[in-house]
């Protein structure tokens, strides 16, 4: 795109592209890291278990940035808190170019702690905007727009995965950090100059009580997506590249380029979500949507596990497995964004979203424990039937979802 066609572009697409743009430098880091962390604590010969720790606080304070997150969106403005989330993660990343005797369990605790600060603050941020660059009368725009900015960051956070594995064989794992914290700080520098002032900031300032949602709509949606999300995670997150690395022995290459591809097939069809569910007719999505979708995803689970149990072709019921799994999971995750999109107030946006992202953030946390604990103890099946479970009651809870788009 030309200097000339960026001048003509209208100011909300030039806004929505510069916060698309913040978003993806932001997820690239971010799944980088996490591929880095898990493979390289890994290698030093931590557990299953000790992994999953590693991102308990990432997880937690996530679970409070969104909740918190969202009021001071309201309060300070969308460009301030997608602002604060970018420095702070290159604080985060910052403190793990520490040398190796220093990164105990704790230490990367709390810099992961940061990290879950940070992308929770970004990733309300960038959602919540999109609200607000949108008439309100244009909801098959906002489901469009919606769907690209998940989809690309998923797309993204994949071939971060990827890099981690590439910059932890070429670079190392201090030599990567450094390397994405100075990348980040130019975007940080930029976004400071960029950003709209003001985005997104309520009429009225809102109340510290007024972040719990009191939208029985959205607080159905919230419950869903906690299960949705910790039916993804107690598989995915620690279980599935041990089980790789150490069941088929693949190596640091292998495991980050097969979860990067996993993860940017799943932003590929978040992007594309729209055109399974419903603008072909011109239709946008509903809750009877949500019920469907999640019960064609929950057979998927159910199918791996018992093919792990019956001991048949593993290797390629995992594979194959989890390339559908994730292309069922990203049109329910792009059905849930627009949903808690549309449903959130127009003033104030933030304290929606930051809410319902707090519910997000908690089925990622019960999810990450799980899949350390439950695959060290009992290995990658028990994981996957949790998993069913968790996503039979995100199904049943859709059920008292309002059925009309």
């Amino acid at each position: 795109m030309g200097l000339d066609s960026l001048r003509s572009l209208s100011p909300s697409i030039k806004q929505y592209l510069l916060i698309t743009g913040n978003y993806w430098a932001f997820t690239l880091t971010d799944g980088a890291l996490r591929m880095l962390v898990v493979l390289y604590f890994h290698q030093l010969g931590y557990s299953p278990l000790n992994i999953a720790m590693l991102f308990l606080f990432y997880e937690i304070f996530g679970v409070v940035t969104n909740l918190v997150g969202g009021w001071l969106g309201a309060r300070l403005g969308l460009n301030n808190t997608m602002n604060i989330g970018l420095g702070l993660q290159i604080v985060a990343l910052a403190m793990l170019t520490v040398s190796t005797e220093m990164l105990t369990v704790v230490y990367v605790m709390a810099a992961q702690a940061l990290s879950g600060i940070a992308k929770d603050l970004n990733k309300m941020s960038a959602k919540s905007a999109i609200k607000t660059l949108v008439p309100a009368d244009a909801e098959g725009k906002l489901y469009q727009w919606v769907a690209l900015l998940t989809g690309s960051k998923n797309a993204l956070k994949g071939i971060g995965f990827f890099l981690g594995g590439v910059l932890l064989t070429s670079l190392g794992f201090r030599g990567a950090i450094i390397l994405m914290a100075s990348l980040l700080g130019i975007v940080w520098l930029c976004s400071l100059v960029a950003l709209k002032d003001n985005l997104g900031k309520a009429k009225n300032k809102p109340k510290f009580k007024d972040i719990f949602s009191k939208s029985q709509s959205i607080n159905i949606l919230s419950a869903a997506r906690m299960f949705l999300f910790g039916a993804r995670d107690v598989w995915f997150v620690v279980a599935l590249p041990v089980f790789l690395a150490t069941t088929f022995g693949w190596d640091h290459w292998w495991v980050g380029s097969f979860m990067a591809s996993w993860v940017i097939g799943y932003g590929v069809v978040q992007s594309v979500a729209p055109y399974f569910t419903g603008k072909r007719q011109g239709k946008v999505p509903s809750g009877r949507a949500v019920f469907a979708w999640a019960t064609y995803l929950l057979l998927i689970p159910v199918a791996i596990a018992v093919a792990l149990h019956a001991d048949f072709y593993v290797l390629e019921s995992v594979v194959i497995g989890l390339l559908v799994f994730g292309a069922v999971f990203a049109i329910n995750s792009s059905l849930h964004s627009y949903l808690i999109v549309s449903y959130a107030g127009s003033d104030g946006v933030s304290l929606d979203v930051g809410f319902y992202y707090m519910a997000n953030a908690m089925g990622r946390l019960i999810g990450t424990v799980l899949s350390g604990w439950v695959y060290q103890a009992y290995g990658l099946e028990a994981c996957l039937w949790i998993s069913s479970g968790f996503i039979a009651l995100a199904a049943l809870i859709s059920l008292k979802l309002p059925h009309k788009g």
